[in-house]
């Protein structure tokens, strides 16, 4: 590649470097350090050690490598905030990450601000680079990390604010001006019709990521799969639709279940979604980071906050499936990867629109919810993970977990592509996931 070439690679990474992480400090800016604090649930991470975490991927895995001379910020640091990478450092036990309070909120910040300014110093170092250094990849493997780390934030403070007995909204209604983006939440929007139906022929497709840019590990290498001629539902299942099999008793129904399934059920007293305030249908009100809402207002909007084993209940009462994910991504191939997405500021599932969802149905593929599918998350034919202590990054989670597709209303829109797969413990319900429909 010419000189120009490598300089406007070096624009890019830097230019996304440095968009996603004032995203993270503007998604922080709502909160208190107390809000900051709170780790409500094993699956989740107070906001302050997202902050620091984000930082501490930076530091690990590029500044100590590539960047001469780097000095680290704090001694403690490295396996003060590590994750899970065990080949890297031994780590404190998740569920103490609430008890975290020094380094303090202030420290934290001077953290990131540190590790800001090694990493312009490190472009700067490698100005003459190639564009496929492994320092420039790495930036760019960074950037996803904390995308990720973006939505997770703010699906933790949404189960934080949540358990709290006041129901503070995240960001109230009367304040959409202040959220990521522009919204539309006023709108008006036109009420579903009955459900539809795309039809695929099926046959011999490729599945999985081929060519230049980023992806993940887990979504190469691109491989052949058959798949039987099918039907996809053209929009996500609604609250509504969900209240109609609560009504009808479906979590009192174990034919509808999984036999881990209604385990689940009986022993977690599931009798709606995680944030519905009702059990048997009628009125009631939903959790959201915008604050208490009535079903009524979400009425048209997909479900979200479901298990898999939820969708699968819900999927056999009304008598169809999930779709495998080598079904969703032929179907969302030859669509354009546009929804709703962090960047509508929405910050909540929203109806699809139009009065005919078949001209809508390419843009309500994507966003709202991740839309759980029938396939477990097990590697491609000829998955290479990568190198080092990177390796633990996606491959060793698979077992046990189910693949998830399409983003949702906290991935940033920049983040998601057609063979993006992420994954979840089939009990996981505090991510905004949802339900489409297949025949």
């Amino acid at each position: 590649m010419s000189s120009t070439g490598e300089c406007c690679r070096q624009l890019d990474v830097s230019a996304r470097f440095s968009s996603v992480r004032q995203r993270t400090l503007a998604l922080c800016a709502p909160l208190t350090p107390e809000d900051m604090m709170v780790q409500s649930c094993p699956e989740a991470s107070p906001a302050k050690w997202h902050l620091a975490h984000t930082a501490w991927f930076f530091e690990s895995f590029i500044l100590r490598e590539f960047l001469p001379g780097y000095r680290l910020f704090n001694q403690d640091f490295p396996w003060l905030f590590n994750s899970y990478y065990q080949s890297f450092a031994a780590f404190p036990e998740k569920r103490l990450r609430s008890s975290f309070s020094r380094p303090s909120l202030d420290e934290v910040l001077a953290y990131r601000a540190h590790v800001d300014r090694g990493i312009e110093d490190l472009l700067d170092h490698l100005h003459s680079a190639p564009p496929d250094h492994e320092a420039l990849l790495r930036i760019e493997l960074g950037a996803n990390h904390e995308e990720q780390h973006q939505e997770l934030l703010l699906t933790d403070i949404l189960h934080a604010l949540y358990t709290n007995p006041l129901r503070p909204a995240y960001l109230p209604l009367a304040d959409e001006a202040n959220a990521a983006g522009p919204s539309s939440a006023a709108a008006e929007v036109p009420r579903e019709t009955a459900l539809r139906y795309d039809t695929y022929p099926g046959g011999l497709i490729e599945a999985g990521y081929s060519g230049p840019g980023f992806c993940f590990d887990n979504e190469r290498t691109r491989h052949r799969v058959w798949l039987e001629p099918c039907q996809l539902a053209t929009r996500l299942v609604t609250c509504a639709e969900f209240a109609a099999f609560i009504a009808d008793g479906g979590y009192r129904r174990p034919e509808l279940w999984l036999s881990a399934g209604w385990d689940a059920v009986q022993t977690l007293k599931w009798r709606a979604p995680l944030y519905w305030d009702q059990a048997e249908g009628g009125d009631g009100r939903i959790f959201t980071l915008r604050g208490d809402l009535s079903l009524a207002q979400l009425h048209d909007a997909p479900v979200s906050q479901v298990s898999y084993f939820e969708a699968d209940a819900y999927a056999r009462w009304a008598g169809h499936r999930l779709p495998t994910e080598f079904e969703w991504e032929a179907a969302a191939a030859s669509r354009p990867v546009q929804g709703n997405f962090l960047d509508s500021g929405e910050l909540r599932p929203t109806p699809a629109t139009g009065p005919d969802q078949n001209e809508n149905s390419a843009k309500h593929h994507y966003g709202d919810c991740w839309q759980w599918t029938a396939s477990a998350y097990l590697a491609y034919p000829g998955f290479q993970p990568l190198g080092g202590a990177l390796g633990e990054y996606n491959g060793k989670f698979m077992s046990g977990q189910m693949v998830l597709r399409g983003g949702s209303c906290l991935t940033p829109a920049a983040h998601i592509r057609a063979t993006y797969r992420n994954f979840f413990a089939p009990e996981t319900r505090w991510q905004f996931s949802g339900i489409r429909l297949a025949l």
